[in-house]
């Protein structure tokens, strides 16, 4: 038996024949020399299971932008989208945090130090709670002056305000979820958090559909019912991964009672997730200027950028399942004092992860005229354009998750970080900024502050896509100068305890 935790936890759920499948493509790659088998299929195996979950809440995101742009129009998804960024900065520090869970979970999983990797979890539940209820009473209060600083379009305001003081009542239930599915995969097992999304999502579409058309006995409550249903779902969810924790039938468990704080677990699974919560928050905060210039340039801008992004996110989302592979593999080999074999683990899923995400996204770039007309949108050709631009942007995307992933593994975020910073601020915006119409200008300490040259959405395009390869570039740098070995050896966690 290989001593990779993966193989006698994850592969017992999925059934011989879904197994052979999943093989084959490794398999097959092999043979071509393009990538290690054996590494390659134990990332694939780990990582299925959180596609299967990511597709899932993909298709949510792309059903709530189709039916509110069917109900509502153009308006409401713009809407929608200046919303959903305010959610995002809550959903991107449970990101974080829970980088740090599985980060410092699997490291324990892979020494042998189950009880504590198990207090692990206890911490990052704390931090999520600390975090999460705080943002949820901030967007109650302020939400249509909040989506009201990216456009000056009433009806877009009056419709992102009510989504925004709805869905944030999602977050805490949003927050233990990511905290219990992280935690579970840093024990190696992906697949549990899978079935309870499998349950869960399917929910959260049908109440969506009911609410926003108000099918059958239900009211029709437009943009509003789109918060609602996620806010049930996301409790249902919550709930479900509750009772799987304190069951003790698990890889990771939720001991109600005994310790209930650990500074030594809490300081280390801040350390690794404090970088990561500071490129989520540069991450997030990037975007409301960026959403600014779109939504200067129009509201039709805005809904093709939201529609374009969400449908790329089907090529985009496999990278979420790899990068948590490949923290998990990394991190599990780094816990038994395996240096060699975490180098190839991070290698090997990058390898598979590109050969998995660029046949997805050619698929799309080709279908991309259909799928804009489903929406709904007036705006076809518009909406087109953005979708093949983020194909673009696809391998670029690949890399940076992926190469992030291993480094996460390892503990070692500050690069990541880096990247984000680096991308964002002086690749993105500047660039972005030049589809200003041209003298347009802002005013920053008193000082008038020229921007636009009147470029319009080709600056737009061209800084989507570059932002993702100086990403990718800072993380791929990062792992192949293999600095992250001595984050790991540093942090006291795995086998040098």
């Amino acid at each position: 038996m290989r001593d990779v935790v993966v193989d006698s936890r994850i592969t017992m759920g999925l059934g011989d024949r879904l197994r052979r499948t999943l093989r084959a493509f490794p398999a097959g790659l092999a043979r071509l020399g393009l990538l290690e088998r054996r590494q390659a299929t134990d990332a694939l195996e780990l990582a299925a299971p959180v596609m299967v979950t990511g597709a899932l809440r993909v298709l949510l995101r792309m059903a709530d932008f189709m039916m509110v742009g069917i109900a509502l129009g153009d308006a409401a998804i713009a809407g929608l989208e200046f919303g959903f960024q305010y959610f995002f900065i809550g959903f991107g520090l449970s990101l974080a945090v829970t980088s740090g869970t599985i980060s410092v979970v699997s490291r324990l999983k892979g020494a042998g130090r189950h009880a504590r990797a198990d207090l692990a979890v206890k911490q990052s539940l704390w931090l999520a709670l600390a975090i999460s209820l705080p943002l949820t009473a901030i967007a109650w209060v302020f939400a249509e002056p909040l989506v009201g600083l990216l456009t000056g379009d009433a009806v877009v305001i009056d419709l992102g305000g009510m989504y925004l003081r709805l869905v944030m009542l999602a977050l805490p239930f949003r927050f233990f979820s990511m905290v219990a599915s992280r935690a579970l995969a840093g024990g190696a097992d992906t697949e549990t958090p899978m079935y309870v999304r499998l349950l869960t999502l399917p929910i959260n579409v049908t109440l969506n559909a009911l609410l926003i058309f108000g099918l059958g006995p239900a009211p029709r409550l437009g943009i509003a019912g789109a918060a609602l249903g996620t806010v049930i779902a996301n409790a249902v969810a919550a709930m479900a991964f509750f009772a799987l924790l304190v069951s003790g039938r698990f890889t990771v468990s939720l001991r109600l009672g005994g310790r209930q704080v650990d500074p030594g677990l809490a300081a280390e699974i801040v350390r690794v997730a404090t970088p990561l919560a500071g490129m989520r928050l540069f991450q997030t905060f990037g975007r409301f200027p960026f959403l600014f210039i779109l939504g200067v340039l129009g509201t039709p801008v805005v809904a093709a950028y939201a529609i374009g992004r969400r449908v790329i996110m089907l090529a985009l989302m496999p990278a979420w399942g790899y990068s948590t592979a490949a923290s998990t593999l990394v991190g599990q080999s780094l816990g038994r004092g395996a240096e060699d074999e975490a180098t190839g683990y991070g290698w090997q899923t990058l390898r598979i992860a590109l050969a998995t995400q660029l046949p997805v996204a050619l698929v799309l770039v080709i279908a991309a005229r259909p799928i804009a007309v489903a929406f709904g949108t007036e705006y076809v050709d518009l909406t087109v354009t953005f979708i093949r631009v983020f194909g673009l942007a696809v391998a670029g995307f690949s890399v940076s998750r992926t190469m992030r992933g291993s480094l996460r593994g390892a503990g070692d975020t500050r690069f990541p970080l880096y990247g984000t910073t680096l991308g964002i601020y002086a690749v993105r915006l500047p660039i972005a900024a030049l589809a200003l119409p041209a003298g347009y200008a802002i005013t920053v300490a008193g000082s008038s502050l020229p921007l636009g040259v009147g470029l319009g959405p080709p600056a737009v395009f061209v800084a989507i896509v570059a932002d993702f390869y100086v990403r990718a570039s800072a993380n791929t740098g990062r792992f192949a100068g293999g600095a992250w070995q001595e984050v790991a050896r540093r942090s006291g966690v795995g086998v040098e305890e």
